[in-house]
């Protein structure tokens, strides 16, 4: 039910969640991500949203596959980016060392633990060996619906239990941003950088 509510709140907000996310600068962390990657890796792009990452890693070269679990965003972000975003839930991912890096930007936090447990190990699993995934939740201790959605929040102390039943996978760098988007400076979030083993 938790997934149906959320998918439901993205598929009848899209138009308006993309235009409020697609023209944010991000290029900050997007630089931070792709400094660990050689030139034209191939970066799966997990929860694209607007499509506003997979279009700036476009552009700097790399090659890009995009996926969301909302329909409706899908067709808008395939139209911005230019490439077919595919309609998958994050559950269904079943690549094998395909990624050089795994973008999951303020998406895969909308998983309940037990499920964003057996998502990561899937993501772990789709990396190339010594790949990288970048991914963020809000700052807290919060799990549960929040403004239509399921959200499950970390701090530095519980990401770090919580990768612990995730093998082959490490923390690599961690840091605390506040949100870009305007009027929402107060909110924290939690910035990570993963690398496989």
């Amino acid at each position: 039910m938790d997934k149906d509510r959320t998918i439901n709140y993205y598929n009848s907000n899209a138009k308006e969640f993309a235009s409020g996310t697609v023209s944010i600068d991000f290029e900050c962390i997007q630089r931070k991500f792709i400094g660990r990657l050689s030139e034209k890796s191939v970066i799966l792009d997990f929860g694209c949203g607007s499509g506003r990452d997979t279009k700036y890693f476009l552009s700097q070269g790399y090659q890009v596959e995009a996926v969301d679990g909302s329909i409706e965003l899908c067709k808008l972000a395939s139209e911005y980016t230019g490439i077919e975003v595919k309609n998958i839930f994050f559950n269904e991912l079943a690549e094998v060392e395909k990624y050089e890096g795994i973008w999951a930007c303020s998406s895969i936090l909308h998983l309940p633990l037990n499920e964003l447990a057996q998502v990561m190990r899937k993501m772990v699993i789709a990396l190339k060996d010594n790949g990288i995934i970048y991914t963020s939740f809000k700052y807290g201790t919060f799990a549960g619906e929040r403004n239509g959605r399921y959200f499950t929040d970390m701090t530095e102390d519980t990401f770090a239990d919580f990768i612990k039943q995730v093998e082959n996978v490490r923390i690599e760098e961690l840091w605390i941003t506040s949100d870009v988007r305007p009027e929402r400076g107060e909110e924290k979030w939690l910035n990570l950088i993963l690398r496989k083993k």
